[in-house]
């Protein structure tokens, strides 16, 4: 089971972006990143192509590491570990370690 999924609200510990806070965009699982929003954030220079006739310079998130990023407590909002535990239908759920508060709906 993942600790961090899209949707997530996150908290960057460690690089340049440390302490913003943003959504998960997309998980990489294969390469052990996650893109999240307005973080890592860096210019792109495009080609004119048939499909997007103008070129020009764009800015988009770039992956970071997923051990750089804690989920957000629901309560307090502060970066918090996660606990899996499995409930009485055999379901599993993410647990905030802070707050001991169910993530997962």
């Amino acid at each position: 089971m993942e600790r961090v999924r899209k949707g997530d609200d996150v908290v960057i510990v460690a690089g340049r972006d440390k302490g913003m806070r943003g959504k998960v965009l997309r998980v990489l699982p294969k390469s052990e990143r996650v893109v999240v929003e307005g973080v890592n954030v860096v210019t792109k220079h495009r080609k004119p192509t048939r499909t997007q006739q103008r070129g020009g310079i764009e800015k988009r998130e770039a992956p970071i590491h997923k051990s750089n990023v804690m989920l957000a407590d629901p309560q307090s909002g502060e970066p918090t570990r996660i606990r899996i535990k499995t409930l009485d239908g055999g379901r599993k759920v993410r647990i905030s370690a802070k707050s001991g508060e169910q993530i997962d709906t």
